[in-house]
């Protein structure tokens, strides 16, 4: 008989509102990925290792000359002293990596302490390796947790903690201080960190991502995904970091071998000359992806809405119940999408408990003329929810 562990899952939420953009000829505003093609050098890396390289298996925790530019990368941009043949794992994509450190370092019935709203893939793999998710919840506008809320989670089974950093989907890059307290609770608690790192790269100034495995005592106790995809705006590619300490490493390591075992040799040939040479990318793409999202800020604020800050990713959130709209966030994306031609997030989709619904992520990696014109057809969107009873027009249901 088939396990309901999965069967019984619905859709993610991001696969269905882009099938209803694809359905509805809609700007895409939801899914996070960029309109660009990504750096040129990089993808021309990848088709000449295609060409004239290696296309077997590649070692099973990565081509060394990936390991060592990653380790490189993290000793220059975060101080991080990585070995890259012991602490470092290349898996397929940093879902991947998740999925290979919930599946090799949780037991049957411990718990995992879990921030929402998250990304949808953490509660069905932490289950699926044995452990049971112990919720915070977050909220609006600063999205921020405390010690109190902390401990007030900690249980004598809990045994790890899941920080994503910068934050998809509230863009809030988390601060010193709050990362001191969390670093402090899981030393005095003896936790683990699982700390999803996937935009790192993309932070937006004065903002500054620091990660939590620098902090004191946290150098054994983390395990750090990076994401090649994120970093260089070429989701697809589907190659993830992994590094943390030599032990915890050979437990992930042992996981990933039996997952996807390995990841194209072409794609990690070329994210390797990226990280070796892309300084001038990490400089510049910052700078261009915070033009993107103050251009769509500004197109939102012209047609009255009310837009939380982000300090990272490639999301901003609209506060929908601020900016006049009655329905909650799933039905306003639901006609916003069907209605008015702009797919959207509803953040409540990244609840599994007591969500917030007055919150519409937007993702901004777009050209301008796509922003604001995305922003025009929300604003039509609006003006359709303030029909009587929110209804679309007669025939077109949602």
């Amino acid at each position: 008989m088939p396990d309901a562990t999965f069967s019984a899952l619905p859709t993610t939420v991001f696969e269905e509102m882009s099938g209803l953009a694809r359905a509805h000829g809609a700007i895409n505003l939801g899914q996070g990925f960029p309109d660009d093609p990504g750096p040129e050098a990089l993808r021309r890396k990848a088709a000449e290792a295609v060409l004239e390289g290696y296309n077997q298996y590649p070692p099973m925790a990565g081509l060394p000359e990936l390991r060592t530019a990653v380790a490189g990368h993290y000793h220059r941009t975060q101080g991080l002293a990585l070995d890259p043949m012991t602490e470092v794992v290349i898996t397929s994509g940093a879902t991947e990596a998740l999925a290979a450190t919930f599946l090799a370092l949780i037991e049957p019935g411990d718990e995992v302490i879990v921030f929402q709203p998250l990304y949808d893939a953490y509660l069905p793999l932490i289950r699926r390796a044995g452990g049971t998710p112990r919720l915070i919840s977050l909220s609006p506008p600063h999205w921020r947790f405390t010690r109190a809320m902390l401990e007030a989670a900690i249980t004598p089974r809990t045994r790890f903690v899941v920080l994503n950093n910068p934050v998809n989907p509230t863009g809030v890059v988390v601060s010193h201080d709050d990362l001191t307290i969390l670093a402090e609770v899981c030393v005095a608690n003896d936790l683990i960190a699982v700390c999803d790192e996937v935009w790192e790269q993309v932070v937006f100034g004065p903002a500054v991502h620091r990660p939590l495995m620098a902090f004191p005592g946290m150098a054994g106790r983390c395990v750090k995904i990076g994401s090649a995809g994120k970093m260089f705006g070429l989701t697809g590619w589907k190659v993830g970091f992994v590094c943390a300490a030599e032990p915890l490493a050979r437990l992930v390591a042992k996981a990933h071998q039996f997952l996807t075992f390995t990841t194209p040799p072409n794609l990690q040939t070329a994210a390797a000359f990226g990280l070796e040479t892309g300084a001038d990318w990490f400089r510049t793409m910052p700078r261009t992806l915070a033009a993107s999202q103050a251009c769509l800020a500004q197109a939102l604020e012209r047609e009255g809405f009310r837009v939380l800050r982000s300090s990272g990713t490639y999301f901003l959130n609209v506060d929908l119940a601020a900016s006049g709209v009655g329905l909650g966030d799933r039905d306003f994306a639901l006609l916003a999408v069907r209605e008015a031609g702009v797919a959207a997030i509803p953040v409540s989709a990244l609840y599994e408990t007591e969500p917030v619904t007055t919150i519409l992520r937007l993702c901004f990696a777009k050209a301008d003329e796509t922003l604001e014109a995305g922003a025009v057809r929300l604003a039509r969107a609006r003006d359709l929810a303030a029909r009587p009873g929110g209804q679309p027009p007669a025939g077109r249901a949602i």
